[in-house]
């Protein structure tokens, strides 16, 4: 049996295809990154292990491993949803954090605009339970958006379908921050009545 030659040629990639191979890398690099990502996640919020022999899973189980860890048709410990309004104690604080971190650090650089009457928002928009349920929301669909596998339409679907509906509900002069800052030079905050709470 013949040895193969030790010394073969290189591959050699044309230049033309050698743009398409950078770009599938980088692509390939973002997914394993956001896998990380996710995996990590989903780690930090995995049930502490049975090791202890308790056989009881902590108190701060997070809402996607409670999803995944009551499968379908299983039994739910956890909440049912990992929308922010159904959850609640640390993992209501945990998301809220992480959901203020994207809103400070993404959402409000790049599409925050000017503060006026007929745009207000509220520096203090976690006390607003509306404007908490529609931006949390908003980040749910952007992760998921964003994502390599939702295709390259995914980010203008996020745009049209979610941002431009949300943003206008939350900085409508009548929306949740209307009694809040229009001016960036008078900031003001102020919960208005919900109809409930203004008939008692």
């Amino acid at each position: 049996m013949a040895e193969p030659d030790q010394e073969s040629e290189p591959i050699r990639v044309p230049d033309h295809d050698l743009d398409d191979l950078v770009s599938t890398v980088a692509k390939l690099v973002t997914e394993s990154r956001k896998q990380g990502e996710t995996l990590a996640r989903l780690t930090d919020d995995a049930p502490p292990s049975d090791d202890d022999g308790s056989g009881e899973a902590g108190d701060g189980e997070g809402p996607v491993a409670a999803l995944a860890a009551a499968g379908p048709g299983g039994p739910q410990e956890g909440p049912a949803s990992i929308f922010i309004l159904a959850l609640d104690g640390t993992a209501y604080a945990e998301e809220l954090a992480a959901l203020t971190s994207w809103v400070h650090d993404l959402l409000l650089p790049v599409y925050g605009r000017e503060i006026t009457t007929g745009r207000p928002w509220c520096q203090q928009w976690e006390e607003h339970p509306e404007a908490v349920a529609r931006l949390h929301a908003l980040w749910l669909a952007w992760q998921q958006l964003t994502d390599v596998e939702a295709g390259l339409t995914g980010p203008s679907t996020w745009h049209r379908d979610h941002l431009d509906p949300t943003l206008l509900q939350l900085r409508t002069p009548d929306g949740p921050f209307s009694a809040c800052t229009t001016s960036p030079n008078r900031p003001n905050h102020r919960l208005l009545a919900s109809p409930e709470s203004a008939g008692t």
